[in-house]
């Protein structure tokens, strides 16, 4: 009995422990905080889709994006239905996480990345998986940084 349950036991860490690094790295990113109307489902896809790549996520539900947007300065042609913040660059609609990521790595001399609408197959919409890009903007450039189809760079 005590050879099962020491294998018993044995298994168990072990699993235990191949889930390990992946919870080490889901606490290790900076904050993302969301802020998204209450009703929206697509905006809470999004975030469980960060999530699910390993980044912290606060959400602050509101009905007052349009004056979110205006304040982090999200220019009206790429708004979307939510906008994020995350190390002092702005997250705006389905950015895939790993363009997020890459982005807040790089840190370039930019306000933040959007994905203007709401593409279908973008994290967090479903649906078909349609080409869409990423737009790198700030106060003196916009400029395509990525193109992805649904969360895969293209």
């Amino acid at each position: 009995m005590t050879s099962t349950v020491s294998r018993r036991f044995f298994t168990r860490c072990l699993a235990a422990t191949a889930l390990f690094p992946a919870r080490a790295f889901a606490a290790s990113g900076p904050i993302i905080t969301v802020h998204k109307d209450p009703a929206c489902d697509c905006c809470t896809g999004w975030v469980t889709h960060l999530e699910r790549n390993g980044f912290r996520v606060q959400v602050i539900k509101t009905q007052e994006l349009n004056r979110v947007k205006s304040r982090l300065g999200v220019p009206s042609d790429l708004a979307a239905c939510h906008t994020a913040e995350a190390d002092g660059f702005v997250l705006e609609g389905h950015v895939p996480a790993t363009a997020a990521r890459r982005f807040l790595a790089e840190r370039p001399q930019a306000k933040g990345l959007a994905v203007p609408g709401m593409p279908s197959g973008s994290p967090g919409m479903g649906g078909d998986d349609e080409e869409y890009e990423v737009i790198l903007f700030g106060p003196s450039e916009r400029r395509i940084y990525a193109r992805f189809k649904g969360d895969k760079e293209a």
